[in-house]
């Protein structure tokens, strides 16, 4: 299955569906209006008598009893041609609503459950009644426009991870508990190794040994070492023996998770910090990417986590997990919106396939429930 067709099906599974809101917006206060669609002039051909063949030698005429005379039956009327049928079917209609205040109202109040955010969604429908007050429009010319709004806002922050040449590359992951980091680290990995690139895993999440079992497993599938330390170790002390390695071996890529750690645990934002500090050590350039995993499924939480990761650890891009998990996607049109930050990849799913390219068009569609 395609990924948009994943992401389409995946995205949203609840009765709040954005998609369901806007048809009910539209239809609550909106006009049925008939389609004047012309029909088309259909030609039949000529029937086509078919000529004896030159080569064809004239069948006998056998001669026959003449045929009974048919008894009389009832009229019955002559079928009704297909230019009468088509003009006798009811012409198709659809409702649409005149947009005013009252409806642009509704519409950023929907917006807004959607996880957009205030000032994301105020925008977003300013934008879209920009010279259209007063007309009429239908769901789908709503759709139309609040996808090609929120393709617009997020067309300049979907871009893919960048690779440098320097060896290693380290890509630090960082993010909440449970924000899907370890999964996410896995995928990466397996897909930069199946493009050519040698990658090296560091397990830094030294304090749950899940996490550790859970990147060897990704590690075996896609042919990536995965150095792992004693249960409690110091992660800062795992990831610079992580580097060694990395340099002696001439990998292309080392990947280092991170423990999941809460935004307002000063302690353990600290402890980042410190794996930061002794990774430049070795390259005063590393981390070269840090990549911020966010769960869909927080909603406006995710604002304020974006805001810390950034001061702390200096955050370059982000990646979206469960998306499949929640009604409510709105929050990265929101997270493009404040912060500008790269959206790599989003997530739908646990497969390998389930992780892509963030595509601003393909999302929109999928949010506003457009094919």
């Amino acid at each position: 299955m395609a990924f948009f067709s994943k992401l389409k099906e995946r995205l949203f599974r609840s009765s709040s569906k954005l998609d369901e809101g806007l048809d009910a917006i539209v239809e609550d206060g909106g006009e049925e209006e008939v389609l004047e669609t012309p029909v088309e002039e259909v030609l039949v051909p000529d029937p086509v008598l078919e000529e004896p063949s030159p080569e064809r030698e004239p069948e006998p005429v056998v001669a026959t009893q003449p045929a009974p005379t048919p008894t009389p039956k009832e009229a019955t009327p002559p079928k009704q041609g297909l230019m009468g049928r088509l003009l006798g079917r009811s012409k198709p209609t659809v409702v649409r609503r005149t947009l005013d205040d009252d409806m642009l109202e509704q519409l950023e109040e929907l917006l807004i459950q959607s996880d957009m955010g205030v000032d994301t969604a105020l925008r977003v429908t300013a934008n879209m009644a920009q010279g259209r007050i007063g007309t009429k429009l239908s769901s789908d010319e709503i759709k139309q426009l609040l996808a090609a709004e929120i393709t617009r806002i997020m067309e300049h922050v979907a871009k893919p991870m960048p690779l440098y040449p320097t060896k290693p590359q380290v890509v630090l992951v960082v993010g909440v508990n449970g924000s899907g980091k370890t999964t996410t680290i896995g995928k990466l990995a397996s897909q930069f190794k199946a493009a050519g690139k040698s990658v090296v895993i560091a397990a830094g999440d030294t304090f749950r040994a899940a996490a550790v079992e859970q990147l060897q497993v990704w590690g075996d599938r896609a042919g990536v070492p995965v150095l792992t330390a004693p249960e409690g170790s110091d992660p800062a002390s795992l990831a610079f023996d992580a580097m060694t390695k990395a340099q002696e071996e001439g990998a292309d890529l080392l990947m280092i998770d991170t423990a999941g750690r809460l935004q307002n645990r000063q302690d353990l934002m600290e402890e980042l910090a410190k794996i930061v500090r002794v990774i430049r050590k070795k390259d005063p350039d590393a981390p070269h990417n840090t990549l911020l995993v966010l769960d869909a499924t927080t909603g406006q939480n995710a604002l304020s986590q974006v805001d810390t990761f950034k001061k702390l650890a200096d955050v370059s891009g982000l990646v979206m997990t469960k998306l499949d998990g929640t009604a409510k996607g709105g929050v990265l049109v929101a997270l493009a919106d404040k912060f500008g930050l790269p959206i790599h990849a989003i997530g739908v799913g646990e497969q390998l396939d389930d992780l892509a390219p963030f595509d601003p068009e393909d999302f929109a569609k999928a949010l506003t429930g457009l094919e």
